[in-house]
């Protein structure tokens, strides 16, 4: 088996020696790459952020940002990354290197002071600027309109730049107004732009890797039925896909495992199929993948995935992570259940599924048994027409749930004949809200009926009180929630 490595700025660089549990951060800057930073060592603030070149929506390559402090280095063995560094071209010895695109605009616009954080803006900010949907569509930078005032939005420029790819990116002196003049000021890509011309090649395979240092191992197989031969054969094996929950635990915590699986490319896992009764969704696509592809056709989907964590963390997070670790607060189990999800787990004797409902079983606990991954997610069709996702958080955005709602309900003739109510950070598990269900069906879509449901929904699940919100608070918020979403419906159809 050939010897695990990464091409970094275009050169190969050996894995060995490093650790399987190091990080691509560390391993670069033990390489010498220290434009690379570590701020958080949790994906919550971006000074990290590499570019990898990975399967794309609508090119061959897609170049990602993500977070180089969360990924383990061999999860992207015989990959091919780019950091700050090798943005800018570099000339003959004694010149000065030509800056990239956004390298220059954030310079000329004032967007960086301590500089620290700037490495990681560039990467998020160049993934933004390669991506096809946007160059399509962007002007060349004239100046006049940087700050975006005659567009649609705030979180959008005339070049069509989306600012929601700099969430996950923080920045503690410079202030983000110039940040937003440099992202709103780029253009497209030059058509001799080499990172430009390479997204019309495929990129590299994932490697079938076994990389081992220190009685540890980290394993990447090549199909889903080896990948459950080696879960069977070792029930306690780590399982990872984007690593964004493991990674936390490797660095917050000390974690270390001795045997890790990647399933993140396995193709069996990647699949997206729409057929006439439902949906079905590779649990190892990214949340990005998932949105960019879906398109909308899921409005609930769509209206979780921009309160999703960040864009560094959902280029990344896959469905089946969030599911897997069982946490009463992840974002998208509450979407699901409202959406009647079911689950589709395989060993390696077969596959079956299982309702989301009655998938938690308690804290961190669930029916997978030991062995079993979850290939995809199936979401029935037809979709309730009425939805809604309510995330009460300290931000609006790149945090953690105090609660989360999400509603969808098929009201006919202004009579409810179907709702479903999925509940986060009120329980154990993420629960259905089935006792608001039962007071919302076959009635009226009228504010007596809500306001009397409501009072129902705030007795939902058991709420506990922590440094996030008290359980007064959550329960609180439960009811204010469906209030609310009656308040938008009706507002909508006198509209």
């Amino acid at each position: 088996m050939v010897a695990a490595r990464i091409t970094v700025n275009g050169k190969e660089t050996p894995l060995s020696p490093a650790a399987p549990h190091t990080t691509v951060l560390d391993l670069l800057r033990e390489r010498g790459l220290t434009g690379t930073k570590e701020g958080c060592a949790e994906g919550e603030c971006g000074a990290c952020s590499v570019l990898v070149a990975r399967p794309g929506v609508n090119k061959p390559t897609d170049w990602v940002a993500v977070n180089a402090c969360l990924v383990p280095a061999a999860a992207l063995d015989g990959q091919e990354i780019i950091t700050s560094e090798g943005l800018a071209t570099v000339g003959e010895p004694g010149t000065r290197p030509t800056l990239h695109p956004v390298q220059e605009e954030m310079a000329v616009r004032g967007g960086s002071q301590c500089g620290y954080c700037t490495p990681g803006f560039i990467c998020s900010m160049a993934s933004e600027y390669y991506r096809p949907d946007r160059c399509a569509h962007a002007e060349p930078a004239d100046g006049a309109d940087v700050h975006g005032e005659a567009h649609a939005d705030a979180e959008h420029g005339p070049n069509g730049f989306d600012l929601h790819s700099l969430s996950g990116n923080l920045c503690r002196c410079t202030g983000y107004r110039p940040i937003r003049d440099a992202a709103f000021a780029v253009g497209a890509p030059a058509e001799d732009d080499p990172l430009a011309q390479r997204r019309e090649q495929s990129p590299p395979e994932p490697a079938a890797t076994v990389y081992t240092q220190d009685d540890s191992t980290f394993v990447r197989p090549g199909t889903l039925t080896e990948a459950l031969r080696l879960l069977r054969e070792r029930p306690g094996a780590v399982v990872v896909a984007g690593s964004t929950d493991w990674g936390v635990e490797v660095n917050i915590r000390s974690r270390r495992a001795d045997y890790v699986v990647a399933v993140d490319r396995l193709p069996e896992l990647r699949a997206l199929q729409v057929a006439s009764d439902h949906i079905e969704i590779g649990a190892a696509q990214t949340l990005t993948e998932i949105e960019r592809r879906l398109d909308g056709s899921v409005p609930l989907l769509a209206e979780l995935f921009p309160q999703f964590a960040s864009r560094l963390i959902r280029n990344s997070a896959t469905l089946g992570g969030n599911l897997g670790t069982g946490s009463p607060i992840g974002d998208s189990p509450p979407v699901l259940l409202a959406l009647e999800a079911s689950l589709l787990l395989a060993d390696a004797d077969g596959e079956r599924e299982v309702p989301l409902a009655d998938y938690f079983t308690g804290y961190r606990q669930s029916v997978r048994r030991p062995g079993e991954l979850i290939r995809a997610v199936r979401i029935p069709l037809p979709l309730s027409p009425v939805t809604a996702f309510h995330k009460i958080a300290k931000r609006r955005f790149d945090d953690i749930s105090s609660v989360a709602i999400a509603f969808a309900l098929d009201i006919e003739g202004g009579i409810v004949r179907k709702a479903r109510i999925g509940l986060g950070g009120v329980a154990a598990t993420p629960i259905r809200a089935l006792s608001t269900e039962a007071a919302l069906e076959g009635r009226a879509w009228t504010a007596e009926t809500v306001e009397a449901a409501a009072r129902v929904l705030r007795g939902e699940g058991t709420p506990m009180s922590d440094h996030r919100a008290s359980s007064v608070y959550r329960s609180a918020m439960l009811g204010q929630s469906l209030l609310k979403l009656h308040a938008q419906t009706t507002e909508a159809v006198s509209s």
